[in-house]
């Protein structure tokens, strides 16, 4: 099981704030945008004198309630079709342990979200990759690269749109061309959408569950942790129009037993999170993403691609090795008493080599702290022993 490139130096991060050391958390996204007061209305107004397993599937009440959500986003599915789960990760490792048996593959263009590595290890699966380049700002590789992988046991192609670590959007044509190979070959196709709230380009968004043809091969991952700020109520979802696939996850559903209750409250009543807040949200991380892109670019020797989905960049750095980089970061660096966290990009690849100079750096923090943070940054790399610039 691999390390969490995201939380395996926290050890140096909280040595670091024991000596005093201001720590800018860049390495993870928690936002510190307010959860909806709807949401936090729903948890000081519970009134239940017993707090009762749910159903293993969630309550009926916000498998409802997220129907009309997607609806707004034009993904018509109904509430048998959702399958409420504890966060999106739980999602995404039921999704494997019910189609995957130990031995099949799936592909997956990285970098890409570290866990599916650890999930797919506790199916028994084994994880081909397809690399994409910072240079083409992590565009999808050639569709004869995904060709050239499928073999008999392939079972599936793993997306995450946008994107989690590179902020990329597959274009309309990309997700055809995805559809095309995963009913050519009869794959299945899980699609994480979790940040599908935050697009910043005038393209039309494209879910694979609007890809005709395919209804029954679509596996989509979906969280309330990003979107409302809730990433402590591990509240997520699996939906699939697949039956004998919802069959097979319920059997896991009710082993774990329910999702959790509280965290259920709170999620069918952030749903009615206002407009405001909403747009307040998608305008906020716009500034950052732009302050934040900008300044990195102006860094000598860094280079980070315009992430147009998301909240996170994957950002080229004049180092040696980002993995000791960060960790010196937080063991022998500091600027007036600060340092930056940030998750070493080899992290987000399994192929040797890959994003050795790179680090994931997510803007979830205000645009104060981020100018700070990126002083800090510039100054690490003016001091770091083993830069190459």
């Amino acid at each position: 099981m691999p390390k969490s490139p995201i939380r395996k130096l926290v050890p140096l991060a909280n040595e670091a704030k024991k000596r005093g050391i201001k720590v800018y958390h860049l390495n993870i996204g928690q936002p510190d945008i307010h959860t909806p007061e709807e949401g936090l209305n729903a948890v000081r107004n519970i009134s239940r004198k017993i707090l009762e397993y749910s159903p293993s599937e969630g309550y009926l009440s916000l498998r409802e309630k997220l129907v009309e959500y997607y609806s707004r986003f034009n993904i018509e599915v109904t509430a048998d079709d959702i399958i409420v789960t504890t966060g999106g990760s739980e999602a995404v490792l039921f999704s494997f342990m019910a189609c995957l048996d130990p031995g099949d593959e799936i592909i997956v263009p990285e970098p890409a979200y570290a866990n599916y590595m650890a999930f797919a290890i506790s199916a028994g699966a084994v994880i081909r990759t397809i690399p994409s380049s910072i240079e083409d700002g992590f565009a999808l590789p050639s569709f004869d690269k995904f060709e050239s992988l499928i073999n008999e046991r392939t079972r599936g192609i793993l997306i995450c749109n946008p994107n989690n670590p590179t902020g990329y959007i597959y274009t309309p044509k990309e997700m055809n061309r995805l559809r095309d190979i995963v009913k050519k070959y009869d794959l299945f196709l899980f699609s994480d959408e979790v940040y599908r709230e935050f697009t910043y380009t005038y393209a039309p968004y494209v879910s694979a569950l609007h890809l005709e043809g395919i209804d029954d091969n679509v596996v989509l991952i979906d969280s309330v942790s990003k979107r409302y700020s809730e990433c402590g109520i591990r509240i997520g979802a699996l939906v699939t129009k697949n039956k004998e696939l919802r069959n097979n996850v319920m059997k896991f559903c009710q082993a774990r037993l329910s999702p959790p209750l509280l965290g259920q409250i709170v999620a069918e009543a952030s749903i009615d999170a206002s407009q405001e807040y909403l747009d307040n949200t998608y305008n906020e991380y716009i500034e950052r993403r732009n302050f934040l892109i900008d300044a990195i670019n102006k860094i000598p020797g860094c280079y980070t691609p315009m992430p147009m989905g998301a909240f996170y960049t994957m950002a080229k750095l004049p180092v040696d090795d980002a993995d000791k980089f960060c960790a010196w970061c937080l063991s022998d660096f500091e600027y007036e008493g600060q340092t930056v966290y940030m998750a070493p990009g080899s992290g987000f690849y399994t192929s040797p080599g890959l994003g050795k100079d790179q680090v994931r750096i997510a803007y979830a923090l205000n645009k104060e702290e981020l100018a700070k943070a990126v002083v800090v940054l510039e100054k690490a790399l003016e001091a770091y022993p083993g830069r190459t610039l």
